[in-house]
């Protein structure tokens, strides 16, 4: 057990910071954007479950566009395209399936 600040995080790409826990088949990813930040359009075989908890994300997942709020939540299925660009700050819940071995920090 430890305590969510305790847990090394790493910046993705420019102004998005996430903090990593991982299980035997998942791993759970909290994370900061800054306004204006972008996640360029990429794929992974993960399934991924993204909850917004804060601000404005917009989001392009295979080719639709969508603004997510606080609340809001979007299964991407896995292999499928898909970007962000923060309007606001963003903290964000993010699932993944199976675990993110490139998250490992």
């Amino acid at each position: 057990m430890q305590h969510l600040n305790d847990v090394k995080g790493k910046e993705i790409v420019p102004g998005i910071f996430g903090r990593f826990v991982h299980g035997e088949t998942m791993t759970l990813s909290f994370v900061d954007i800054q306004p204006g930040a972008r996640l360029p359009e990429h794929s992974h075989p993960h399934e991924q479950i993204t909850y917004l908890l804060e601000g404005e994300l917009e989001m392009v997942i295979g080719g639709e566009k969508m603004l997510l709020t606080p609340g809001m939540v979007h299964v991407i299925p896995g292999n499928v395209p898909h970007s962000a660009i923060a309007r606001t700050f963003v903290k964000v819940l993010d699932a993944f399936s199976p675990v993110r071995e490139d998250y490992k920090v």
